[in-house]
């Protein structure tokens, strides 16, 4: 297994520090950018690895850790594991026909609000492979009135994250999921007062 898992220092971002020169922090979009005003994001980590099975617990290990640092409630970070997991074993299984050793990337950034001083929206996850296209038309889960094992990880992705987009661009495939952090109660931000 040839994967690489490179860190940086997550909870000072940003200018994360980087770890074999894997990670970097990258600056915040939007600043000065009218495009990009409302999409500010914030490198938190990229994964590159090979189809392999075994590289699945590296990323929900780090995923875990990326969605405690950012504040998910456990529920939504169990669910952010678990999308991603799905997700990764259907690149294995079905973009790369069960082969190992081929390239996947995860992209995870850090949303931000409209301003500057505004608090963390949520985190989005770009998963990029280079197998075989899908087939708009299939990407659908099965029946779930069909009872049988298999065939509903496309539901339970739709039904865990809040933003699931699926693309294809220079020959690779690009499926975008975000998770949007609940605002926080006026009592949680002061403390029970």
């Amino acid at each position: 297994m040839a994967s690489s898992l490179r860190l940086g220092n997550m909870p000072n971002l940003p200018g994360a520090t980087e770890m074999g020169g894997r990670v970097r922090a990258s600056k915040l979009k939007g600043k000065g950018d009218n495009k990009a005003a409302s999409k500010r994001a914030e490198l938190l980590l990229r994964l590159q690895l090979e189809s392999n099975p075994e590289a699945l617990c590296l990323v929900r290990a780090t995923l875990q850790s990326a969605s405690e640092v950012l504040h998910f409630p456990e529920s939504d970070s169990r669910a952010i594991v678990r999308s991603v997991d799905e997700a990764l074993a259907n690149v294995v299984r079905h973009a790369y026909s069960g082969r190992a050793g081929l390239p996947i990337e995860i992209t995870c950034r850090r949303l931000w609000g409209e301003t500057p001083a505004s608090e963390p929206r949520g985190l989005e996850i770009v998963l990029e492979d280079s197998g075989a296209a899908a087939d708009p038309k299939k990407l659908r889960g099965r029946s779930l009135q069909e009872v049988r094992p298999g065939g509903l990880g496309l539901h339970f992705i739709k039904a865990s994250m809040d933003v699931v987009e699926f693309s294809r661009k220079n020959g690779k495939n690009l499926l975008r999921m975000v998770k949007y952090l609940a605002p926080s109660k006026p009592e949680e931000k002061l403390g029970g007062e």
